[in-house]
């Protein structure tokens, strides 16, 4: 390849990488004219772009980038899937599905991830990371679970007050029996308060009955009696 073509290839796989918020490098071997296509769409489905790169010039824009990888990482047929942030999750997602994974032809080298460099172990890890959507969904049934709970007793409230109204409608001796059964506590003290009411006059009539004295006007009356004939 002429040289001005290289650096031609290297500056804009530089500019790429540059710009890729995630990457994974990967190793391949055998893949048919369809297995490539199939999997160069399917990454193109998550907006993950998929280029297959000669080492040595993955190698000197990697350099470019910034970027130092494993020198294990360029062993093989190495193609370079990236782009956004996501793009590692996604395509290491696509790399490990089954029906890749039993053609036995593209293994993952290493990856970058929030400009996080990972060797091949972490690489296959990432398959294993949510997405974006998908950690979103779990955290909206974290933060909605306790409001959905509350919703559900608020809204059943009104259905358990209907029940106890209608089983009193239902079978409202019952419930005045129940009503009549219930002692009744606040109406002992004024019970209490009327039967010392009552008590408290015929206490006060006891001296009225004492009152002895007033017999002793009758022998005076029976002298002057006995002093009456004397002056006839």
């Amino acid at each position: 390849m002429p040289n001005i073509v290289k650096t031609m290839v290297v500056d804009e796989l530089t500019r790429e990488f540059k710009a890729a918020g995630g990457m994974l490098v990967v190793s391949f071997g055998g893949l048919t004219v369809e297995e490539t296509e199939n999997l160069r769409n399917a990454l193109a489905a998550q907006g993950v772009k998929f280029r297959m790169v000669p080492n040595a010039l993955a190698k000197l824009a990697f350099a470019e980038a910034g970027l130092e990888f494993d020198a294990q990482a360029l062993s093989g047929n190495t193609a370079v899937a990236y782009g956004a942030d996501e793009a590692a999750i996604h395509a290491a997602k696509i790399f490990t599905e089954k029906e890749v994974q039993k053609l036995g032809k593209v293994t993952l080298r290493a990856a970058l991830l929030e400009g996080s460099v990972l060797g091949a172990n972490d690489a296959n890890a990432l398959a294993d990371i949510p997405d974006r959507d998908t950690m979103n969904a779990m955290l909206l049934g974290v933060i909605s679970g306790p409001a959905r709970s509350l919703v559900s007793v608020l809204n059943g409230l009104p259905a358990a007050i209907a029940r106890v109204i209608q089983a009193h409608a239902d079978d409202p001796d019952a419930v005045q029996a129940a009503e009549a059964a219930a002692p009744v506590v606040e109406d002992a003290p004024a019970e209490a308060e009327a039967s010392a009411a009552e008590e408290a006059p015929a206490a006060e009539e006891a001296p009225a009955a004492e009152e002895a004295p007033a017999t002793e006007e009758a022998p005076k009356a029976a002298s002057d009696d006995e002093a009456a004939p004397d002056t006839d």
